[in-house]
């Protein structure tokens, strides 16, 4: 990638501390490529070519591009999520202890918490206000550092260093400020939105690494950022959509919310959200259930989410024979408890997609006396019947505060995504599978 993609990439990430304003930017770029929004709640008109996405929760979003026909329909499915971990803010958030005024969180996904201490944080999110007679959301990213989470000193805890352990109410706490007595956090988002304090109603919100991406090394071969899991593959997978076209298949490009906490939300990949916009779809043109259940034997899911490379320290981590290194092309990943759901048909789909697009690929999988996370595609599956393949970027560092990944992989990861939308595929009989370029 030329350095201002990768400088792209890296601003829309700074732009997405929360996955609200992931969806924001998310929105943004797809209009500005000519997309328009169909609102859950109305009625929906498509066309033949025509280009649209929806969104639910203001945290997941669904685009896809319509084919020219209707003939052996497929799907082209990939989906990346919007959130990562981090330390979400209670109601009635304010805690005066000690001559300090600290702010009550608890914990959002797996974060590694010792990287989350002693950094400028900021705060961003969703606060739901009263506008006149009408209830609406407002976007809030305050950027400036307003918050950190002091460490204590090695002099009071000698084992810092050797045998280290957080409890999440009781170290992890964000200091704000001084004083004797607690203030009224509604007073501060009012301040920061402009509004009438008595018009803040509730809020969902987040705290920030206030660390911006940046290109480093030697030869300039690594990137480094807050939330490279899993907002490089919605970056890089979105690219991919813009500029691949198919006439008989129709592209879906997904970004769900909530991944790091399950996904068992009506907007994350284990509702209906996915399944029910391809039921819409079908039914805005004619056609049956049955359709849809045809298409779908012929279709494929790419699962787009992060992979462990090798650590430079601790090699020893990673499996013997299936290791992941920076700036080696894109990861397919196994796992023989289907934690993933790439399996030899799927893998051996996205491989000859990578092939085309002159894409190199690796294998992961983990130590065998390891347990590893798991991600969206044995749950969006769960939900959508259809083959799947889990792929990722590899990086260092995941769940960190600050991530770390290869300059060059995010290049071929909208090379192989743009191959796969420029493609079709149909299975006229069980056991056959037929790809080609469309």
């Amino acid at each position: 990638m030329e350095y201002t993609e990768i400088q792209d990439m890296l601003d829309f990430i700074t732009a997405s501390p929360t996955s609200f304003q992931a969806v924001e930017q998310l929105k943004a770029r797809l209009a500005e490529a000519g997309y328009e929004e169909q609102v859950e709640s109305a009625a929906w008109t498509l066309t033949p070519g025509g280009r649209y996405f929806t969104i639910r929760n203001h945290s997941s979003l669904l685009a896809w591009q319509m084919p020219e026909t209707l003939d052996q329909l497929s799907f082209n499915i990939v989906a990346s999520h919007s959130d990562a971990p981090t330390f979400k803010l209670k109601p009635n958030a304010v805690i005066c202890e000690n001559g300090y005024l600290k702010l009550n969180t608890e914990g959002y996904g797996g974060m590694l918490c010792s990287t989350w201490m002693d950094r400028p944080l900021g705060l961003a999110g969703r606060v739901i206000v009263r506008e006149g007679e009408q209830i609406v959301s407002r976007y809030l990213n305050i950027e400036r550092p307003l918050l950190t989470i002091p460490s204590l000193a090695i002099h009071m805890n000698r084992e810092a260093n050797t045998n280290a352990s957080y409890n999440a109410q009781k170290d992890m706490l964000p200091l704000i400020g001084l004083g004797s007595e607690p203030f009224d956090m509604k007073a501060l988002l009012a301040e920061e939105l402009g509004i009438a304090q008595a018009d803040v109603l509730s809020f969902d919100l987040y705290l920030t690494c206030l660390q911006k991406g940046y290109v480093w090394g030697r030869h300039h071969e690594f990137i480094s950022s807050p939330h490279l899991d899993d907002l490089q593959c919605a970056y890089t997978t979105l690219q991919g959509f813009l500029q691949g076209h198919s006439r008989r298949s129709l592209n879906v490009y997904c970004c769900f919310d909530n991944e790091e906490v399950g996904s068992r939300t009506r907007q994350g990949a284990a509702s209906a959200f996915l399944i029910d916009t391809l039921r819409r779809i079908l039914s805005a043109v004619q056609l049956k259930e049955e359709e849809l259940q045809r298409a779908l034997a012929s279709s494929l899911m790419i699962s787009a989410d992060n992979a462990h490379a090798v650590h430079p320290n601790v090699p020893e981590k990673s499996d013997p024979t299936n290791r992941v290194y920076l700036n080696q092309g894109i990861v397919i990943k196994y796992n023989a408890n289907q934690s993933y759901t790439s399996d030899a048909i799927s893998s051996a789909l996205f491989v000859e997609l990578c092939r085309q697009a002159g894409v190199k690929t690796q294998y992961f999988t983990n130590r065998s006396d390891l347990k590893g996370g798991g991600t969206l595609g044995s749950i969006s599956t769960s939900q959508v019947s259809i083959a799947s393949v889990d792929i990722g970027l590899p990086q260092l560092a995941m769940h960190s505060c600050n991530e770390t990944a290869g300059i060059e992989d995010s290049a071929a990861m909208i090379r192989a995504i743009r191959q796969f939308y420029s493609t079709h595929r149909c299975m006229p009989e069980e056991g056959v599978l037929i790809q080609q370029a469309d």
